[in-house]
Protein backbone atom coordinates (compact mmCIF):
# COMPACT_ATOMS: atom_id res chain seq x y z
CA UNK A 1 0.00 0.00 0.00
CA UNK A 2 1.46 3.39 -0.94
CA UNK A 3 2.29 5.77 1.88
CA UNK A 4 0.00 8.53 0.53
CA UNK A 5 -2.97 6.14 0.59
CA UNK A 6 -2.20 5.14 4.17
CA UNK A 7 -2.01 8.79 5.25
CA UNK A 8 -5.22 9.58 3.38
CA UNK A 9 -7.03 6.76 5.19
CA UNK A 10 -5.73 7.99 8.58
CA UNK A 11 -6.77 11.59 7.87
CA UNK A 12 -10.21 10.46 6.69
CA UNK A 13 -10.67 8.33 9.79
CA UNK A 14 -9.79 11.30 12.03
CA UNK A 15 -12.27 13.52 10.19
CA UNK A 16 -15.03 10.91 10.53
CA UNK A 17 -14.22 10.46 14.22
CA UNK A 18 -14.43 14.22 14.80
CA UNK A 19 -17.74 14.37 12.93
CA UNK A 20 -19.19 11.54 15.03
CA UNK A 21 -18.05 13.14 18.30
CA UNK A 22 -19.51 16.47 17.20
CA UNK A 23 -22.85 14.87 16.36
CA UNK A 24 -22.97 13.13 19.75
CA UNK A 25 -22.21 16.43 21.51
CA UNK A 26 -24.96 18.19 19.55
CA UNK A 27 -27.45 15.40 20.25
CA UNK A 28 -26.75 15.60 23.99
CA UNK A 29 -26.78 19.40 23.78
CA UNK A 30 -23.37 19.74 25.42
CA UNK A 31 -22.19 23.33 25.63
CA UNK A 32 -18.42 23.52 25.55
CA UNK A 33 -17.37 26.94 26.78
CA UNK A 34 -13.62 27.62 27.09
CA UNK A 35 -14.25 30.40 29.59
CA UNK A 36 -16.00 27.95 31.89
CA UNK A 37 -12.98 25.65 31.81
CA UNK A 38 -10.70 28.48 32.92
CA UNK A 39 -12.78 28.98 36.06
CA UNK A 40 -12.13 25.42 37.23
CA UNK A 41 -8.31 25.51 37.31
CA UNK A 42 -6.11 26.57 40.18
CA UNK A 43 -4.48 30.00 40.25
CA UNK A 44 -1.02 28.53 39.77
CA UNK A 45 -2.10 26.62 36.66
CA UNK A 46 -3.75 29.72 35.24
CA UNK A 47 -0.62 31.82 35.86
CA UNK A 48 1.63 29.12 34.34
CA UNK A 49 -0.53 28.85 31.21
CA UNK A 50 -0.75 32.60 30.69
CA UNK A 51 3.01 33.00 31.24
CA UNK A 52 3.93 30.26 28.78
CA UNK A 53 1.55 31.67 26.15
CA UNK A 54 3.01 35.14 26.65
CA UNK A 55 6.56 33.79 26.28
CA UNK A 56 5.60 31.95 23.10
CA UNK A 57 4.08 35.13 21.66
CA UNK A 58 7.23 37.13 22.46
CA UNK A 59 9.46 34.42 20.96
CA UNK A 60 7.57 34.56 17.66
CA UNK A 61 7.09 38.33 17.43
CA UNK A 62 10.27 38.80 15.39
CA UNK A 63 9.57 35.98 12.94
CA UNK A 64 7.16 37.21 10.26
CA UNK A 65 8.01 34.40 7.80
CA UNK A 66 7.88 36.78 4.84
Amino acid sequence: MPMWLFLLIIMGALLVLGFVIDMIAKKRKLNIDPEEGVKNVSDSTQVYTETSLDQARHRHDGNNFQ
